[in-house]
């Protein structure tokens, strides 16, 4: 049995389990995956904020580099720091006093993270999971804020694809924990389409229930994944209906926090789901 998880994110907390949460996708980039990239706009980014805090989103996700498999699957970086930190600084610090609703930082640098922190973000969502910045957990544990931790790797090998990913979150869990990380602060994302097939992408969501092994909040970042796009041949912004069977299913099977591009419409799929599943 589960025991209750609750995380305190930028003065607001979250009581996992007792509805489903939605983490809406800013990418103040030029070249999203997902085809909304906004570049150095932040009056764009602020007013997209806005609408995201009218239709009951929980949380921004704001990352000002494309993290799209084939990048990080190929152990590259292609934006530097200063490119980086030129994108997201400023657009945190002026949604953070647009909206009241928590900031999350999309980046596995521990520099950027620090000063995402300084500029307003209360979460970092690192999809290396400490493993790319050594530094990022002194930041996270400096300024006692939570964490998602994502499952990443340069390969699609396993011996035994969900035992794997359940083991090497535990692990990343444990390693967070050891550094000095509260356990209460730390969100696990079994990185869909990460270091994975579209098979595997399949059997994963078959399989995710077992992440409640864990005992600690479970993120998904399903939304208009190159896998929906494959089995539906649709283009990137075209995955709407795609995404939202993805989520019911990860509601169904336990999953605490969605992490999506087509926040007014996933809402309303969340709470009907959450009518159903939770009551």
């Amino acid at each position: 049995m589960q025991h209750q998880i609750s995380t305190q994110i930028g003065g607001k907390l979250f009581n996992w389990k007792s509805q489903t949460f939605v983490m809406g996708v800013i990418n103040v980039t030029p070249d999203s995956f997902s085809g909304d990239g906004i570049n150095l706009n932040v009056d764009l980014a602020v007013n997209k904020a806005i609408e995201y805090e009218k239709y009951g989103c929980h949380i921004i996700d704001i990352g000002g580099e494309s993290t799209r498999p084939s990048i990080t699957y190929n152990n590259t970086s292609t934006t530097s720091l200063e490119i980086e930190e030129e994108r997201v600084i400023p657009a945190i610090e002026a949604i953070s006093k647009a909206v009241s609703i928590p900031i999350s930082v999309d980046t596995y640098k521990a520099s950027i993270a620090e000063k995402a922190i300084q500029a307003g973000a209360s979460l970092v969502n690192d999809v290396w999971g400490f493993k790319k910045d050594s530094a990022m957990a002194s930041v996270v544990i400096e300024h006692k804020v939570p964490v998602v931790l994502m499952h990443n790797q340069n390969h699609t090998f396993y011996a035994d694809l969900v035992n794997d990913i359940v083991n090497q979150l535990e692990e990343l869990k444990n390693n967070a924990i050891k550094a000095g990380v509260s356990e209460s602060n730390i969100i696990l994302d079994p990185g869909i389409g990460f270091g994975k097939t579209v098979n595997q992408n399949i059997e994963l969501f078959r399989s995710l229930e077992r992440l409640q092994d864990l005992n600690s909040p479970i993120l998904i970042g399903s939304s208009r994944k190159s896998t929906i796009g494959k089995i539906l041949n649709l283009p990137a912004d075209d995955r709407i209906e795609g995404t939202a069977a993805t989520v019911v299913i990860s509601i169904l099977k336990g999953v605490d926090l969605v992490r999506v591009h087509d926040v007014k419409e996933i809402i309303r799929v969340v709470k009907m789901t959450d009518a159903i599943v939770r009551t």
